[in-house]
């Protein structure tokens, strides 16, 4: 057993295969969580009491998320494979309490639906940055600026509250995470072979769990987006 890790470890391509199968085991991992939170979640009342009935309540879980997703991402070199493995399941359960607000607002026909759609775009988007020859590593800034674009025309629409400018939205959300799966999926890959032949059993962990959280928030984006598209005949 010992022999084969080892050989697992030194040769590059048969490690990508392994990394790719735990990332992947880790991101279906923390959405089940996530899933199983927030559905638990919009079906107490005594749950949605403490997480809806004190604003502060939510200030303090966003700030923990965000504190969570820094320290695995900024410090995961120095964390052991516990610590980061803890910090990934708390930030899956911190999510599934945040997107119970889904289940109220939305038909859980709604959701299902948006669910579906999502993994088969996200399917698309990891299966094309997994096979394409092509280096995406040159679209990274422009995906992340057309993020921040985003952001600013969300929150230009806070204001002026445009049913059809929040379509055109989400639609661009949908089509900027797409291109962020594919993006992180070929990411994923050139970090391992960054680490040539030389790589611990306990980086493959870690770097697993990291590329878990990054493919994630991209499937959680992806859903969100799609959700506020499909509940538009909803509301």
């Amino acid at each position: 057993m010992n022999e084969r890790k080892a050989v697992v470890l030194k040769d590059i391509r048969v490690r990508e295969n392994v990394l790719m199968r735990n990332v992947y085991l880790w991101m279906v991992a923390g959405l089940a969580i996530t899933a199983g939170v927030s559905y638990a979640t919009a079906h107490s009342v005594t749950l949605l009491r403490f997480l809806f009935g004190n604003p502060l309540t939510s200030i303090v879980i966003f700030v923990a998320q965000i504190v969570l997703v820094m320290a695995l991402s900024s410090k995961v070199e120095r964390l052991s494979t516990g610590a980061a493995t803890g910090i990934f399941i708390a930030y899956s359960a911190l999510t599934g309490l945040t997107l119970s607000s889904v289940f109220l607002v939305y038909a859980e026909a709604v959701i299902v639906q948006a669910f579906i759609a999502a993994a088969a775009v996200f399917a698309a988007g990891a299966v094309y940055g997994a096979v394409t020859k092509k280096d995406l590593r040159g679209i990274g800034g422009y995906l992340t600026m057309g993020l921040f674009g985003l952001l600013i025309a969300m929150l230009l629409n806070l204001i002026f509250r445009s049913s059809m400018f929040d379509l055109v939205v989400s639609v661009i959300g949908v089509v900027l995470f797409t291109g962020l799966t594919a993006w992180d999926s070929q990411r994923i890959a050139d970090m391992n072979s960054r680490f040539g032949s030389d790589m611990t059993s306990e980086e493959l962990t870690k770097i697993g769990i990291l590329g878990a959280l990054d493919l994630y928030l991209d499937f959680i984006n992806i859903f969100l987006y799609l959700v506020r598209i499909f509940g538009r005949s909803d509301n």
